[in-house]
């Protein structure tokens, strides 16, 4: 199957979801099983902190909203989880957190030095810095740093990042690649107003950026954020066509398979989104090593339910995969 641009790209959006469903799907699957032997990577995230400066205006942690208990864990504590993990026999590690002026950038070097010591493959995600920062980040072993540029359209950008502009968190990416670090970025599929066209410049940035991992979800509407109010959750069915197109122009990347499914009070782990991501081309689970007392108020999202290991386990299997190791 030939992709060779946005044209391509919005054809296979726009076909009835049948007719890709039992042509372009398949053949994603097809190309993970052939280029990734049909393995999905298990990785344990840990949210930090979830006190941020940012004004996002889809996010449940931006600083204008109420209702949840802020909270940064400590370097011992982060340590502790990361011990915790490998225990468990889990050797990947993302830790992610909002931008957080509270937390002095040497403390997340150390962090990032302490963990690597330990021999996981790291992944960070906490924001804006600049390229002399992400170098040190570079320079203590961190394996891959998430940037998400959320949307390809700059003035889409704009209005849902007032504290940021599109020009700086793009120059931000670039700087993340210029580091030699893998970058993880992606977009957030069905936003209210968002267009197919515009979903299909984001699939062409994600490959011009040549990412190593796609952190791609769905809009979920948190109550009390601003854009809850122009529009509801976003379209599973985009989600799915769009997993599948990145399969198969970027085969060897990691997509993100916690996905949600129709009842969204299963959040992330709902059983059938996260099959169905897995059917599509997806190959990234999460456990969650986040206390149960703190998961709720790291509330990026609406329902950002993750499950345990056992669950991971369970869905693998009835996938008819197996763990990447």
């Amino acid at each position: 199957m030939n992709i060779n641009g946005t044209r391509d790209i919005l054809n296979l959006l726009t076909m009835p979801w049948p007719e890709f469903s039992a042509t372009v799907q398949p053949r994603a699957k097809e190309m993970h099983r052939t280029v990734n032997g049909n393995t999905v990577t298990v990785t344990a995230l840990l949210g930090y902190d979830n006190i941020c400066r940012n004004q996002c205006l889809y996010c449940g942690m931006r600083a204008g909203c109420t209702g949840l208990n802020r909270f940064r864990l400590s370097l011992d504590d982060v340590q502790k989880t990361g011990e915790t993990a490998w225990a468990m026999g889990l050797r990947r590690l993302f830790l992610i957190s909002g931008e957080d002026p509270g937390f002095p950038f040497q403390d997340i070097v150390s962090m990032v030095e302490q963990l690597k010591k330990r021999g996981f493959f790291l992944s960070l995600g906490a924001g804006e810095f600049t390229e002399d920062e992400y170098r040190r980040l570079a320079a203590v072993g961190l394996d891959e740093y998430v940037l998400k540029f959320e949307t390809s359209d700059e003035a889409f950008f704009n209005r849902l990042n007032p504290s940021t502009t599109f020009e700086k968190r793009m120059k931000a990416i670039e700087a993340v690649r210029k580091t030699g670090m893998k970058l993880a970025s992606g977009n957030i599929i069905g936003l209210p107003h968002q267009t197919l066209e515009q979903l299909a410049d984001d699939i062409i940035l994600m490959k011009k950026l040549d990412i190593s991992w796609a952190p791609v979800i769905p809009y979920m509407p948190v109550p009390g954020t601003p854009l809850a109010e122009e529009g509801g959750r976003g379209s599973l069915e985009w989600l799915l066509k769009e997993i599948s197109i990145l399969r198969l122009i970027l085969p060897n990347i990691r997509i993100t398979a916690q996905q949600p499914g129709e009842n969204v009070k299963n959040g992330l782990a709902d059983e059938k989104g996260n099959l169905n991501a897995l059917a599509a081309g997806a190959d990234n689970l999460f456990v969650d090593m986040l206390p149960s007392e703190l998961m709720r108020d790291f509330n990026v999202i609406n329902n950002r339910i993750v499950a345990g290991i056992e669950n991971v386990d369970r869905l693998i299997a009835a996938a008819g995969m197996t763990r990447r190791q």
